[in-house]
């Protein structure tokens, strides 16, 4: 990947393997199987799709390694702006990435309680079926830990701000979406009630359109050579 434009069309592709991994997930396939408020319909779902849920754990894992795989990528593009920044991305992308990846167990524990394994005897159907929705239940709040850590979009920003290969306004967008995200974190915390949606789809809407344009127009070559000398 030598190539700048090859650099930023590989960032795009691994995103756009991340977001078609997660909407089939969270979006196609599970919410089939999870009836909020009914632990007993949940189970029954789960246990009778049990290839279906293991097909969405399978693809969780996938787009794990897809998110530490697109740091990496996204270093080698922006390191001529600030090679220390584009540093730290990394490494707080990949804590987060590693604190989701455990967080996966609470699906297989999932998955353990539904099927009906025989040492399960020992709990009645009501407390597996409790025990079942307070994992899925724990696998949300840990979806929101690693999140705190995304403020290594807002760093991202700042590099794509700086870089003069990529178009300001991308820049401006990242930082705002990292501060969403983890804005959106702090406030599950702290007000479980507070719907922060609308704060996940500003962020949504700004990585986009950064990978849309990688995908699209790449980077202005010329430009970033010229930062990769200076940097050298």
């Amino acid at each position: 990947m030598n190539s700048p434009l090859k650099t930023a069309r590989v960032a795009a592709c691994v995103f756009l393997g991340i977001f078609f991994l997660g909407m089939s997930t969270e979006l196609v396939i599970r919410p089939g199987m999870i009836v909020p408020g009914d632990a007993a319909a949940t189970v029954r779902n789960i246990a009778a799709s049990e290839a279906l849920f293991r097909l969405s754990l399978v693809s969780d894992l996938i787009r794990q390694g897809l998110l530490m795989l697109l740091p990496l990528v996204l270093y080698k593009l922006l390191k001529p702006v600030n090679k220390t920044i584009a540093a730290l991305i990394v490494i707080f992308a990949l804590v987060g990435v590693s604190i989701s990846m455990l967080n996966e167990i609470n699906h297989f524990a999932v998955l353990l309680l539904s099927s009906g394994t025989g040492y399960l005897t020992a709990f009645k159907a009501d407390q597996l079926n409790a025990l079942v929705m307070f994992f899925l239940e724990l696998r949300t709040y840990g979806t929101y830990i690693p999140q705190l850590l995304s403020f290594w979009v807002l760093l991202l920003g700042y590099l794509v701000f700086k870089s003069g290969f990529l178009p300001k306004i991308l820049g401006i967008l990242l930082m705002f979406g990292g501060l969403c995200y983890t804005v959106s974190a702090v406030l599950f915390f702290l007000l479980p009630s507070f719907d922060a949606t609308i704060f996940g789809l500003f962020a949504f809407v700004g990585e986009s359109l950064f990978y849309l344009w990688l995908l699209i127009k790449g980077v202005k070559v010329e430009e970033w050579e010229k930062r990769t000398l200076e940097s050298a």
